[in-house]
């Protein structure tokens, strides 16, 4: 056997781009998604690609744990981890939470640094053993990855820029608008409007247009915690009938439990169990029904494979969470969901409001609203090096180092309050 191939040097790129004006029950996206992108490059010549969040606080962890992983054998993960709590715990201030947005909160960030070298890592593996990476995480379960078109109430376009392709979607009307471009365009066979934005009874008679727009069309609602139990309680019973499932209608577990026992519709979440640390009180109180996995969270696509059985064991059901992201992204979460057997739902995705990319065009493509597993060794993704370049310049003059969607939406609305369970 010949020596393992070893870390030789590793670069971390912020790069941010476009961004729709996008509300939510925190706010509005910024002009500018933020993001970071990993290269580990190996002593044999090989580079492994990871994607993660680009925050000023994520960027400094990432290059402690970047500056000490030369050296690193490409299939130590134990290891990997093992550096990763030690150099957080040495270098910035300890393995203390993490925050992204207002919405996703970490108590160790331990999970969230780990998960871009970890993906890294695994593209190296699959390129050094010639298979894709969902080949490394026990083979594919399917050819192709559904997804689901996600809709947003939006404003036409960033106060003071131009309108956006897209338009504007503040009512029934205006979503139905959106998601029939989603559908024409993406092709998705599922639709998950986010909510949070207004009261709820506006937001029930969105879903209930969508419903007469694309009859059995399975439809998903996301307030993201914007009500109290009994409202949540309420709008189960009006969109029983409706939803495939409501998700984080209320904050946290107890609450999500209080709902859970008052309704036969399945409640969803990224929001109250997003660490396996969460899964046993959940379990214990049956809270939610359908765990949306998120690799930059959960510790990486291993860790989101246990993640996976762990479900299929209580029963529970598998979907996918998304954030603003690229095609690395994109590509380690379809080489996982291709792995996992009981992820019965499609998968959330971003991807149709970016306008960029920095991954080569022709790897990842959507037809009928999925995306087909790339059957090229490790993620089967390659970088523009132009893009990336672009992107690198755009994050460096666009002003802004962290995804602040309340501060922005005050910049515009100075009374603007936070929804979480507002109703």
């Amino acid at each position: 056997m010949g020596e393992p191939s070893r870390v030789s040097r590793v670069v971390v790129t912020p790069v941010a781009f476009a961004d729709p004006p996008l509300l939510n029950v925190v706010g509005v996206h910024q002009p500018w998604a933020l993001r970071a992108i990993v290269e580990v490059h190996t002593d044999d010549g090989l580079l492994g690609l990871g994607e993660t969040y680009g925050d000023d606080a994520q960027l400094a962890r990432l290059r402690a744990v970047a500056d000490a992983l030369g050296g690193h054998d490409v299939y130590d993960l134990v290891g990997l981890r093992r550096l990763v709590t030690t150099v957080l715990a040495k270098e910035t201030g300890g393995t203390a939470g993490a925050s992204f947005g207002g919405m996703l909160d970490v108590d160790s960030a331990v999970d969230v640094v780990y998960s871009p070298f970890e993906v890294a890592l695994l593209d190296i593996q699959g390129r050094r053993a010639g298979v894709p990476v969902a080949d490394l995480l026990g083979g594919r379960a399917r050819d192709e990855v559904p997804f689901s078109g996600y809709l947003f109430y939006k404003w036409a376009g960033h106060p003071g820029a131009e309108d956006d392709a897209w338009g504007a979607a503040l009512d029934p009307d205006g979503i139905v608008a959106q998601a029939q471009k989603m559908v024409d365009d993406w092709g998705f066979s599922s639709l998950k409007l986010k909510g949070g934005v207004f009261e709820p009874e506006a937001e029930c008679e969105a879903i209930e247009a969508l419903a007469a727009a694309f009859p059995g069309m399975p439809l998903r609602l996301d307030p993201n915690g914007a009500w109290t139990p009994p409202t949540s309680i309420r709008v189960a019973e009006r969109l029983a009938g409706t939803l495939e499932y409501l998700e984080d209608p209320t904050p946290g577990i107890p609450g999500m439990a209080e709902v859970a026992r008052s309704s036969s519709l399945p409640l969803a979440t990224n929001m109250c169990v997003i660490a396996l640390d969460h899964l046993p009180p959940a379990v214990a109180v049956d809270a939610v029904q359908v765990v949306l996995s998120d690799h930059h969270l959960w510790g990486g696509l291993k860790r989101s494979a246990l993640l996976a059985g762990i479900c299929q064991v209580w029963g529970m059901g598998l979907s996918m969470h998304s954030n603003s992201h690229l095609g690395v992204s994109l590509a380690a979460m379809v080489q996982l969901a291709a792995s996992c057997e009981n992820l019965t739902y499609a998968c959330d995705t971003h991807y149709p409001w970016k306008t960029q990319d920095l991954v080569v065009p022709g790897a990842l493509s959507f037809a009928g609203g999925s995306v087909a597993v790339p059957r090229t060794p490790g993620l089967g993704v390659e970088l523009d090096r132009d893009t990336l370049g672009v992107l690198h310049e755009q994050w460096q003059v666009c002003g802004f180092r962290e995804r602040a969607d309340t501060a922005y939406m005050r910049s515009v609305e100075p009374g603007f309050e936070v929804n979480t369970a507002r109703w």
